[in-house]
């Protein structure tokens, strides 16, 4: 079986950028054998160092685009972001929206074998995401982003909801469990719900004792 999620965004907070992202990567990286599977999501600028500094942590790139190599000025071009040592991405973040098309294209782009996450804000996006057939999406309500109430606590159904719909779509999509989530029980209460894992941020990244946060994000998981 499969190890539950725990996907940290970066985001550009300044606790989770340039050396601090390095110092968060290494924190994580001690709880990378534990019963989750720990995944770093970093801004492009932070890839290779974060990489470097927790060489056994799983890295993922915040967003990439549906380019080549050539005259793309400004874009996040995949094959470097695979050269560099991005493990897989998310796409379509509250904070970052594309098109259904951009998602399309980019998986087109990429390996099988290189995970894609894209984020739902409700059930039909979920719905379009899942007809695409990213590896994860992740539901995340933009108004519960980065407050103090898990969509677990504040919105049970659109977790167990969103599982129903994607796998009805998709069975080979996995769903993860975003906005708010801050806790061991948060986590706890995601798988319950039908999730396989949760993507979060601020509840780690701005936490004044990283690894006391991460020890009980796990620690209900068996």
């Amino acid at each position: 079986m499969n190890k539950p999620l725990i996907v940290v965004n970066f985001k550009t907070y300044a606790s989770a950028s340039g050396e601090t992202a390095e110092s968060l990567a290494r924190a994580m990286q001690v709880h990378s054998n534990g019963p989750a599977r720990m995944i770093a999501v970093v801004s492009a600028f932070d890839l290779e160092a974060v990489r470097r500094a927790a060489p056994s942590l799983e890295v993922w790139t915040q967003h990439l685009d549906p380019v080549g190599q050539g005259g793309f000025t400004g874009w996040l071009e995949p094959q470097t972001a695979l050269h560099r040592g991005a493990r897989g991405t998310i796409i379509n973040h509250a904070e970052h929206k594309v098109s259904m098309e951009h998602v399309a294209s980019l998986k087109q782009q990429l390996p099988s074998t290189f995970p894609v996450c894209g984020c739902a804000a409700n059930l039909e996006e979920a719905k379009n995401l899942a007809q695409i057939g990213p590896t994860f999406i992740a539901v995340e309500p933009p108004e519960l982003i980065g407050g103090d109430i898990s969509v677990t606590t504040a919105d049970p159904a659109i977790v167990s909801d969103t599982v129903a719909v994607v796998k009805e779509v998709n069975p080979e999509v996995r769903v993860l469990c975003g906005a708010g989530v801050k806790n061991g029980a948060d986590v706890a209460k995601a798988v319950e719900l039908g999730a396989e894992g949760v993507l979060l941020a601020s509840g780690v990244t701005k936490a004044d004792d990283v690894d006391s946060v991460l020890a009980d994000l796990v620690s209900s998981l068996g």
